[in-house]
């Protein structure tokens, strides 16, 4: 069957069981946008209003649905638009597949209308990229994209295509996709590591990213009982393990529970589960592990004693080494362990005032089901949510955790409503990150999404100034917002609802009120600008410096 360049692309990616795309038209992809003109009862094409939300939004979809996300962008300014978010999907390790034109292959280099070099910009930040140049390698460069984002560690792919051979004609249906080959992995001392598992008095697991990528979430449950091992997670494993497990300890990191950050710095065995090791998570690197053994467990080998060296190391992927494992090793109960940790437990943070964000999320929590999909943009609220929103099934918590981008959270939750049939989705957002794109919110309305958004305003930017307030001698540089921004109207201009609420009843008025409308409200909750996210371990220190 032959087919032009274009309308190839289109029928394989529905051979790969893509339904929904993200993008914005323009002059290089419009034999794309004609052919899936085409193909639209096939195939759903969201208009975003800017390319960096489309590619948000594709990231927002493959987290919430486990598939991979795609993005169209045109040439020129469309395709870089798209940098910060390929940025974003991989070093979240998201499988996505941006698929950019270009002028045509004739015009290459010669400084054409809109043309940029988008394979050369984006490769320090993508898992492979390709420019096609001949359509007969369309096919096969398509498979293979599918294949390298969503296998091994996952991560975005670029394919750039040039105009002339989206136009260009050839046979479809004959490109076979080899098996990938196997790549040498680093040695594994099994017994070692049921050895020290085994011996070990004061374990700790600590899990990540990773149990979420292999969709490992029940095996960690497994493997955390028949040991009775407590369990901290990263912000990118923050759904790993459901937080009311009687063995959850929560958030880890520097913005953390203390009960969570004194038991790893006194635990003997940490059992480190498709983690990175950000310095966000170790602090001081020095003291992290000083007191205790390493096992590492990551499908990454170049995570492999990339921040911390580990006494025994894993290179795999994490569901199947749990269920190699588990069998080989015998029940524990750790009496003495657990009644230490839960002398850890009595001390926390004082929450003051009776509009705390952790009032709410907790509110917030009682009109959401523990399937619903909760993304956040970054700064403050973003810490806030990751320790006081109850969060219990995997793939719920959305939110930019290596590259950190303000902005991030609209374009996601939008993406993440189409990867859950439509479902119910909740942007937790700050004035700050949400003047960033607040524009997606015309693609919110249009497609008619039931999203709610909870808008922490506290008109500054809470995070910088509360860095500014800590080692800045309070001199907040810029971190004032002092602007007249009405968001209420501003939704309402966009077609939404709008309310403000100024204390939990408030909210919980608004919240209820989104039970009798289907499209996006927002919520602007109005709080108190001197808040800060606690605890918080400050940068290079340790549990021994947290600031409670």
């Amino acid at each position: 069957m032959k087919l032009s360049g274009a309308r190839l692309l289109i029928e394989e990616l529905i051979h790969q069981g893509v339904d929904t795309v993200f993008g914005y038209p323009g002059g290089a992809v419009l034999q794309i946008y004609d052919e899936l003109y085409k193909c639209k009862d096939r195939i759903h094409h969201v208009l975003t209003a800017h390319e960096q939300g489309a590619a948000h939004a594709a990231d927002g979809y493959a987290r919430a649905s486990g598939k991979v996300g795609v993005v169209i962008a045109t040439s020129g300014p469309g395709a870089t638009n798209l940098v910060t978010g390929i940025a974003n999907a991989y070093l979240d390790s998201v499988p996505m597949v941006a698929i950019t034109g270009n002028v045509a292959t004739e015009a290459l280099g010669r400084d054409s209308f809109q043309e940029v070099d988008i394979v050369s910009i984006t490769q320090p930040v993508v898992k492979h990229n390709f420019m096609v140049k001949d359509v007969t390698e369309l096919e096969q460069t398509i498979k293979e994209a599918f294949q390298i984002a969503n296998s091994g560690r996952k991560g975005p792919v670029l394919i750039d295509i040039p105009k002339d051979v989206q136009i260009s004609e050839c046979e479809y249906g004959v490109a076979v996709l080899p098996k990938m080959p196997d790549k040498p992995k680093l040695p594994y001392d099994q017994e070692g590591v049921i050895a020290l598992l085994s011996q070990a008095k004061k374990p700790l697991i600590y899990a990540g990213g990773g149990i979420t990528a292999a969709k490992a979430e029940k095996e960690l449950i497994a493997l955390a009982e028949k040991l009775n091992i407590p369990v901290t997670v990263s912000i990118m494993g923050r759904t790993a393990f459901p937080d009311s497990h009687p063995l959850s300890l929560g958030l880890v990191g520097m913005h953390g529970s203390y009960v969570a950050a004194k038991t790893q710095s006194e635990c003997d065995v940490l059992l480190a589960l498709g983690v990175r090791f950000s310095d966000r998570a170790t602090g001081n690197i020095a003291r992290y592990t000083q007191n205790c053994k390493v096992i590492h467990v990551d499908i990454d080998k170049a995570e492999i004693g990339k921040n911390i060296s580990p006494d025994y190391s894993v290179q795999g992927d994490v569901k199947k080494w749990i269920k190699e494992i588990l069998p080989k090793l015998k029940e524990q109960k750790h009496p003495k362990w657990w009644e230490e940790i839960h002398g850890f437990e009595k001390t926390k943070s004082k929450v003051e005032g009776d509009f705390h964000p952790k009032h709410i999320l907790e509110t917030l929590r009682k009109y959401t089901e523990d399937d619903t999909v909760v993304a956040t943009d970054v700064g403050q609220h973003q810490m806030w949510t990751a320790q006081y929103y109850r969060f219990e099934k995997g793939r719920t918590f959305l939110s930019s955790g290596g590259l950190g981008t303000m902005g991030y959270g609209l374009g996601a939750a939008i993406g993440a409503c189409f990867g859950r049939k439509k479902a119910h989705t909740v942007l937790i957002t700050s004035e700050g990150s949400f003047g960033m794109n607040c524009n997606e919110l015309c693609t919110a309305v249009h497609e008619n999404l039931p999203i709610t958004i909870i808008l922490m305003n506290n008109r500054v930017l809470g995070m910088v100034r509360q860095w500014q307030t800590a080692f800045f001698g309070k001199r907040y540089s810029e971190t004032v917002l002092d602007r007249s921004t009405d968001f209420v109207k501003l939704m309402e201009a966009y077609g939404g609802k709008g309310f403000n609420a100024k204390n939990c009843k408030e909210l919980e008025d608004a919240l209820k009120e989104r039970e009798h409308y289907n499209g996006p409200i927002l919520i602007n909750c109005s709080i108190n600008p001197d808040e800060k996210v606690l605890p918080m371990i400050p940068p290079g220190k340790s549990v021994d410096d947290i600031i409670l």
